[in-house]
């Protein structure tokens, strides 16, 4: 799959791992994709991604994904469907906290291990580049670009999309600032 991939979508993963390093994160995560997209100029997904607002609003951005991590990595849509049964995820975090520590919940990111090798990446991220590749199919593109990694992300369920969702950035504003009314009425790849 990685021979279909454009320089500048080379460029992104090879960012996303060094985010990951910079974060002393055990794995290269979706999250990490996106910022290595937030770094990048001059391509098509920096164009929509500047269009959108959001490399203004990185900060912004970066501070969401804090919050998500402080809640274990629960969207929002988990914390709205566990305070629908009585949960106070908030209430969780705040005595889990309260008793261990600020940011106990947020994983490996306290886990600042140096190693020379591989980073592993997590299922999720994976996943992100196996749905860039069925959208550009689904496009009938022959390469796979950071444009069509902006997409996945977008497309995929979790909290990267969550937070590019908050931002204005859900697949059909991306879509539209990328290809304009042409990528209107296309299909998502399943």
């Amino acid at each position: 799959m990685f021979e279909r991939f454009t320089k500048g979508a080379r460029a992104a993963v090879t960012g996303a791992v060094t985010h990951a390093e910079s974060a002393g994160a055990d794995s290269v995560t979706e999250e990490h994709l996106l910022l290595s997209l937030l770094d990048q100029e001059g391509s098509r997904a920096s164009f929509a991604v500047a269009a959108l607002g959001l490399t203004d609003r990185r900060a912004s951005v970066e501070a969401a994904f804090g919050e998500a991590r402080r809640r274990g990595g629960l969207t929002k849509a988990d914390t709205e469907a566990l305070a629908g049964i009585g949960i106070d995820v908030t209430e969780i975090v705040a005595r889990v906290e309260g008793a261990h520590g600020e940011g106990v919940l947020a994983g490996d990111r306290g886990n600042r291990r140096w190693w020379s090798g591989h980073r592993p990446f997590t299922g999720g991220a994976k996943g992100i580049l196996e749905k860039s590749l069925r959208i550009a199919l689904g496009r009938r593109d022959r390469f796979i670009g950071e444009e069509h990694l902006l997409l996945a992300l977008t497309a995929c369920p979790g909290v990267v999309a969550d937070v590019l969702a908050e931002h204005g950035a859900t697949y059909s504003t991306v879509e539209h600032a990328l290809y304009g009314d042409a990528g209107q009425g296309r299909a998502q790849a399943s």
